[in-house]
């Protein structure tokens, strides 16, 4: 604070007004503070504060969708994992836009948290990245993975979505459409490639306007799903690549009259807890977010240690849950 007020040629009490909003200053000297904060990357210390420059004992966590049923357990997992250890957990919701991503990050480093769980989103090299490289905070990614020098976590997708693709042709399924997540991650990428490489390793030709964007939400993936339904000709078995896409297509696919297996196979990555519930039954890859979750807290707390060691990249192994919606009789 002294070195903005040095360099907005006002006192410390003048930034601490500006800062907190706690006096109306003149809108020209609240200008040059402002600037001057700007100019030097000063950061409010939250916790610094009251712990007086010491550990804040606090985890920052920035995942994407927390109505999403996935984030549920996974949440579940980080928060009893952060507990357990004597932290406090510090949630914010991403939204998967880059800039509320940026917005959550900085709040985070503001109340100086001694390390951050990332799920990333599509913008998170350009604009979160060099924000936690410069603050010098532990960073462990999960769920998503991306080319950044951290420790990750996450889930196997390749071989999952390859899985899920040669069940549905084994079922003497050609035209399987895939309804996939956010452009710009890893994971999209490789859930895609599995799908291109299950139908390649079994000689069927690739229609290219069989994939789709469905964007991670049920009402993009509703709306594409209602598109595949309506063509010529149209899909006979869809692939969706996470769970809210899922409720999205099931969504249209009630809605068009269709049933399913008979009028349509669907398969899908991720899995619900009240999956063999539904009927029919979903065929799902399940991912062992629990797990994902305590190996992202234990990767963090090493480095909040001071652990100097080369990164780790965690794949996590799925389940194969093999139900009636692909055409399986039931067990």
């Amino acid at each position: 604070m002294d070195e903005v007020a040095l360099r907005a040629g006002v006192s410390p009490s003048t930034v601490s007004h500006v800062l907190n909003g706690t006096r109306h200053v003149n809108p020209e000297t609240r200008e040059r503070v402002e600037q001057a904060v700007a100019d030097l990357g000063y950061r409010r210390n939250t916790a610094a504060r009251t712990l007086a420059g010491g550990s804040s004992h606090t985890v920052g966590l920035a995942i994407s969708g927390l109505t999403n049923p996935y984030f549920g357990p996974l949440l579940h997992a980080i928060e009893r994992r952060v507990s357990e250890s004597g932290y406090v957990l510090v949630l914010g919701d991403t939204h998967d836009e880059t800039e509320m991503e940026q917005r959550v990050v900085d709040s985070l480093l503001d109340r100086r948290v001694d390390g951050l769980i990332v799920a990333p989103s599509a913008g998170f090299l350009r604009v979160s990245a060099p924000r936690i490289v410069e603050a010098g905070t532990p960073l462990v990614l999960i769920d998503r993975s991306i080319e950044f020098e951290c420790d990750q976590v996450i889930p196997e997708n390749r071989r999952s979505v390859h899985a899920l693709t040669e069940h549905l042709i084994e079922h003497g399924h050609e035209r399987i459409a895939a309804i996939i997540g956010i452009s710009g991650l890893d994971s999209t990428a490789d859930r895609v490639a599995g799908y291109r490489a299950a139908l390649e390793q079994h000689d069927l030709t690739l229609d290219e306007s069989l994939i789709v964007q469905g964007d991670s939400n049920p009402e993009t993936s509703e709306q594409v799903m209602a598109e595949l339904l309506r063509r010529s000709e149209p899909p006979t078995a869809v692939i969706t690549l996470n769970n809210a896409m899922t409720i999205g297509a099931l969504r249209a696919v009630q809605r068009s009259g269709r049933t399913i297996p008979a009028d349509l196979a669907l398969a899908a990555y991720d899995d619900f807890e009240w999956s063999d519930l539904f009927q029919p039954g979903l065929t799902a890859i399940a991912q062992d977010v629990g797990r994902m979750g305590r190996e992202a807290v234990d990767l963090l707390l090493r480095r909040i240690g001071g652990e100097d060691a080369p990164f780790e990249r965690h794949v996590i192994d799925t389940t194969f849950h093999r139900r009636t919606s692909c055409g399986c009789p039931p067990r």
